[in-house]
């Protein structure tokens, strides 16, 4: 994503980057991104006319996320899907304000479901995020006890 005759951002269009440039960019193979595309990690939109990839910002942060869970974690691409039917957005992407932000405060309910009704503090939108891509229809209680606050998402 860096222009090497300008040295600085070129997005491919107006709303992203092209496939080659996030690879170029995250260090990682346009297979592995597309790769990341079909088991529901990422949903880059379609330039209409051509059909390619178009990768927002917000995207490639995610993309580089799960890169990190891989590569320096030990995550495998199963476990990582059910990281994300599992853990809160805030947990997931190591929210550094996360005490200011509704997703935090109204726990365990679902970030994209808290946005339908109060502001949270992510920049994205919840139709390219990782934990929307991957919720399920029904919240199921994991842990058992009068103080466990912790749920499955199934």
């Amino acid at each position: 994503m860096v222009n090497k005759s300008h040295g600085k951002y070129r997005p491919a269009n107006p709303e992203g980057y092209l496939i080659g440039e996030v690879s170029k960019a995250v260090n990682l193979s346009q297979k592995t991104l597309r790769e990341y595309e079909k088991i529901g990690l990422i949903k880059p939109k379609r330039e209409p006319r051509t059909n390619n990839r178009i990768y927002s910002d917000f995207e490639i942060e995610q993309v580089r996320h799960i890169s990190h869970l891989i590569h320096e974690e030990g995550f495998t691409l199963p476990c990582i899907k059910r990281v994300l039917e599992l853990a809160p957005c805030w947990n997931i992407f190591d929210c550094e304000v996360k005490e200011q932000c509704s997703a935090y405060l109204f726990a365990p309910q679902p970030c994209y479901e808290i946005r339908k009704n109060r502001e949270t503090l992510c920049a994205g939108n919840c139709d390219e995020c990782v934990v929307f891509l991957n919720r399920s229809k029904t919240i199921l209680r994991i842990l058992k006890g009068p103080n466990a606050n912790h749920y499955q998402i199934k």
